[in-house]
């Protein structure tokens, strides 16, 4: 068997100097000089360029026939060298190339032509066919994305004007897994799928304004601007298209604008938005909605409101258009909208209930198609406004809020047509015990004088008393319910002479001082016209219930009427010419209707009195008005007043004619 081969051994030599390195890489490899640059000095060489056949055919000229000349491929660099030469050739020419100017800053004038010309197309777009230019929606959402508040505030106005345009008549309602699955044509499909962007694209607009309106921390003049542009758009809305979807979204920025305690124009600009909503809804459902909103806002607020919220409620249509009473549990129905009686039913067969039940359905779809509202539904709708509306002004009188309670009697006395019997009740006494409660503290609590008024409060109790009983045919109401009014009637007698030396009698509740310029409640919701009746006015209208009741309660006791002609006589001494002419044209229709009750005070002969009249006596009945004289009368006739002395004239001139 042959050996094997012995294997090579490699000779091992000492390192070289890197002088000798760098010649033996001049030199380049060479067998008795093996080295280990084989691979870098093979890359080093140069390529050979491969010429490619000519692959096309010829083609024929003027000339002749022409054969394509090969192409060379285009190869590697020579050397290495040529390629880092070439690669810093390219760094030196970025190095002195310019570096590239960045766009020009627009001032913020140029932003906003820019915004507006831009706004302005999108809109032209939208307007001319929303259907076809149904994504310019999301457009206009981009530009009011925009970090300038003038390009948002014009883009939020814009997507308020379009929608305004574009929104249907109707409202859309979502669609079904049902509706999905079903079959439909292809218009219906376009329509559809409009629909549903136009739907979107709503929605996101209304929570970016109620994110808008709700502000934040910074109060910045821009950041308040943004907040009032977006109250602005949600009233608009709210006006234009009540009907529409994500009402109650709008309701809501604009309540929580009437939850705050600042009172500027914003707040201004809801209060009057509410009250637009209210005289201009035809069917109740957002009347509903509102009222719904602000008593649950009112109630968890603890009635700590400012009291033109409460004054919106006189603006709701129910007040002229609903017929029926209620309370704040109940609404009294007629008879008449019951089932009919047996015996006028009709027979139908089987199949005639059948097609009445379609046609009715057929019936109730298209009424729901042309946003039809009937009778009855809004009816339905007013009811349960009322019924809140009551029970907001029954809680906010067992409170004893001091300054809603001006706001409340006068909303209780117009409503009081449409209070029925079993809250007349409760009203009364609530009314009785703000009296008594009024008279304990009286004097005690002086310091509140410039927020309360208890005078006023007294004689607006009053004043609502005698409305609610004016409301309930005061003559059919006192014997069924058996009310006794003498308590209303001897405080009101009580009353006289301390509102006779008032000094502001003539002044209203929110006149007593002029406005400050720069105060920063608003002007409008500083004045109102709701509650801002006179001390005078409210006591003539009181004592014009007491002495000129109705023609079906003109039953008025002789001594009442006597002692009453009496004091206001008296009082007519101290009042100023315009209130002291008032309460004397008053007691010349009292000598016109109750002449004959009155004229032995003016006749001396015909007195039948005994005694000392006493007017600062308590009870009317025994203050005897008949042991005493008109002797005022002589002394109004030499008033000051040419106007004070016809007036007292006249009203001797009627008692002697009776």
């Amino acid at each position: 068997m042959p050996k094997p081969r012995p294997a090579k051994r490699r000779r091992l030599t000492p390192p070289d100097s890197e002088a000798d390195s760098a010649a033996k890489r001049r030199a380049g490899p060479s067998l008795s000089n093996p080295t280990w640059d084989l691979e870098d000095t093979y890359a080093q060489r140069p390529r050979k360029t491969k010429v490619k056949a000519a692959n096309k055919l010829p083609i024929r000229t003027a000339e002749g026939w022409v054969v394509p000349e090969a192409q060379e491929e285009v190869g590697e660099p020579e050397d290495a060298a040529y390629a880092q030469a070439g690669a810093e050739a390219d760094d030196d020419d970025m190095a002195d190339a310019p570096e590239p100017e960045p766009e020009p800053k627009l001032s913020n004038r140029e932003q906003v032509m820019h915004a507006k010309e831009e706004l302005a197309r999108l809109a032209g777009l939208i307007n001319e066919d929303p259907e076809e230019h149904a994504p310019a929606l999301k457009a206009l959402a981009h530009v009011a994305a925009s970090p300038n508040v003038a390009v948002k505030k014009l883009a939020m106005a814009t997507q308020c004007a379009v929608y305004k345009d574009i929104i249907p008549g109707y409202r859309i309602r979502p669609i079904g897994e049902d509706d999905m699955g079903s079959k439909i044509s292809k218009e219906v499909r376009k329509l559809r799928q409009y629909e549903q962007g136009l739907v979107g694209g709503y929605q996101d607009y209304i929570r970016e304004l109620e994110k808008l309106a709700r502000g934040g921390r910074d109060r910045s003049p821009e950041a308040e601007s943004l907040v009032s542009a977006a109250i602005a758009c949600a009233c608009n809305l709210l006006l234009a298209v009540p009907h529409f979807n994500f009402r109650g979204d709008l309701l809501k920025i604009l309540v929580n604008k009437l939850s705050t305690k600042k009172l500027d124009n914003d707040y201004t600009k809801c209060i009057q938005t509410l009250e637009k909503l209210f005289e201009n809804d035809d069917d109740g459902r957002p009347s509903l909605d509102a009222v719904t909103m602000l008593t649950k806002m009112i109630k968890g607020k603890h009635f700590q409101v400012h009291e033109s919220t409460i004054n919106t409620f006189l603006h709701l249509r129910l007040l002229t258009e609903f017929n029926h009473k209620g309370s704040d549990r109940r609404i009294d129905k007629d008879t008449s909208d019951g089932p009919k009686p047996k015996q006028k039913r009709v027979y139908r067969s089987k199949k005639e209930r059948k097609m009445a039940k379609e046609r009715k359905e057929v019936e109730n779809v298209m009424k729901e198609a042309d946003a039809v509202v009937t009778h009855e539904e809004r009816d339905k709708m007013q009811a349960e406004t009322l019924k809140l509306v009551f029970a907001l002004y029954f809680r906010i009188l067992k409170a004893r809020t001091p300054h809603l309670m001006g706001a409340v009697l006068e909303g209780l006395a117009r409503y009081a047509h449409l209070i029925n019997q079993d809250f007349f009740g409760d009203l009364l006494e609530a009314l009785k015990d703000l009296i008594r409660d009024a008279e304990e503290d009286e004097e005690e609590e002086q310091d509140e004088q410039q927020v309360r008024n208890i005078t006023r409060e007294q004689l607006l109790c009053v004043v609502t008393a005698f409305a609610l009983l004016q409301g309930q045919e005061a003559s059919k109401a006192a014997s069924t319910l058996h009310l006794d009014l003498d308590f209303f009637i001897g405080h009101l007698y009580r009353t006289l002479h301390g509102a006779a030396m008032n000094a502001d009698i003539e002044l209203g509740a929110k006149s007593l001082r002029l406005p400050d310029p720069l105060a920063t409640e608003a002007p409008s919701a500083a004045v109102s016209k709701v509650n801002a009746q006179t001390t005078v006015v409210l006591l003539l209208r009181s004592l014009t219930a007491v002495l000129v009741p109705p023609i079906a309660a003109r039953a008025v006791p002789p001594v009442r009427v006597a002692a009453f002609t009496k004091q206001l006589l008296s009082a007519a001494l101290q009042l100023p010419e315009k209130s002291a002419t008032a309460v004397l044209a008053l007691l010349g229709r009292v000598a016109k209707v109750q002449g004959k009750k009155v004229a032995g005070l003016w006749n001396t002969e015909e007195r039948r009195g005994d005694g000392v009249f006493d007017p600062l006596r308590g009870e009317l009945e025994s203050s005897n008005p008949f042991a005493s004289t008109a002797w005022e009368g002589e002394l109004l006739r030499l008033h000051y007043c040419p106007k004070v002395r016809e007036a007292a004239a006249l009203v001797e001139k009627t008692i002697k004619e009776v």
